[in-house]
């Protein structure tokens, strides 16, 4: 599912156009990266929380000289789902 699908289902969910939908779509995206960019943990009751992550810089190697190299420090978005998502999943 793609965000175009997603809003196709949210139209004909709620009975608003699509061009509506797809705005709400993008809205609640571009609000939850948003949020994520400042460091802030969003969290969507029944379906899981998003959080942000800092990986410290580390040494790693390169695959075709073997050479040493640093990889930078970054941040990564992690998603846990909520326990209704995984009983879902679970069946």
């Amino acid at each position: 599912m793609n965000n175009s699908d997603l809003a196709d289902h949210l139209s004909s969910a709620t009975g608003s156009s699509k061009a509506d939908a797809k705005k709400i779509v993008d809205t609640v995206f571009a609000a939850i990266a948003d949020a994520a960019a400042k460091g802030e943990e969003i969290s969507l009751n029944g379906f899981g929380k998003f959080k942000v992550k800092a990986s410290p810089e580390r040494e790693g190697r390169n695959p075709s000289t073997g050479a040493t190299i640093t990889i930078a420090a970054s941040k990564k978005l992690s998603f846990t789902p909520a326990k209704a998502v995984k009983d879902k999943l679970n069946g």
